[in-house]
């Protein structure tokens, strides 16, 4: 074999252990960045509403049903509003459509949507990986239900300004 040849072998192997390195790199950085989202979830508070009990429970809810909305509505002048199945919302979602829904996101009290358009993308990205993660599972969380009208379940109350 000649020199050039040698050297031919040795740049593709190069390569391929590169393209190798990388996909490997991205596969741990997709995992770490799941890892951040389960993070920010928390601390974020997203299980406070999101995950039935989780408040009531002092966070000691099975991640298993973490974040598959809640039946318990948050009643005021606006009407009454539940807190999505984030698991199946997001599910339906692809990561470019999630940024979009997070940056345009200006929802009924009290989901603090102002906070989630503050996020960094890479912050938003974590939590779409993390929650995609999880899988879809549960019900939709009850339709909204305007000011005037009776909701059927329980709710919390908001005073009038």
């Amino acid at each position: 074999m000649n020199t050039h040849a040698i050297k031919g072998l040795v740049l593709a192997a190069a390569l391929v252990l590169t393209g190798a390195v990388s996909a490997q790199t991205a596969a741990g950085a997709a995992g770490a960045s799941a890892e951040r989202g389960r993070y920010l979830v928390q601390v974020a508070g997203c299980n406070d509403c999101h995950t039935p009990g989780y408040a009531m429970k002092s966070g000691q809810v099975p991640e298993s049903q973490w974040l598959t909305g809640d039946a318990l509505g948050w009643r005021g002048g606006w009407g009454t509003t539940y807190a999505a199945n984030l698991r199946l919302r997001l599910s339906a979602l692809s990561e470019e459509e999630w940024l979009r829904v997070a940056r345009l996101a200006e929802y009924r009290p009290p989901m603090p949507w102002y906070n989630l358009r503050t996020m960094s993308d890479e912050d938003l990205r974590s939590i779409w990986r993390y929650v995609r993660s999880l899988g879809p599972a549960g019900e939709p969380a009850p339709a909204y239900v305007p000011p005037g009208q009776m909701p059927a379940g329980p709710v919390v109350l908001f005073p009038g300004p």
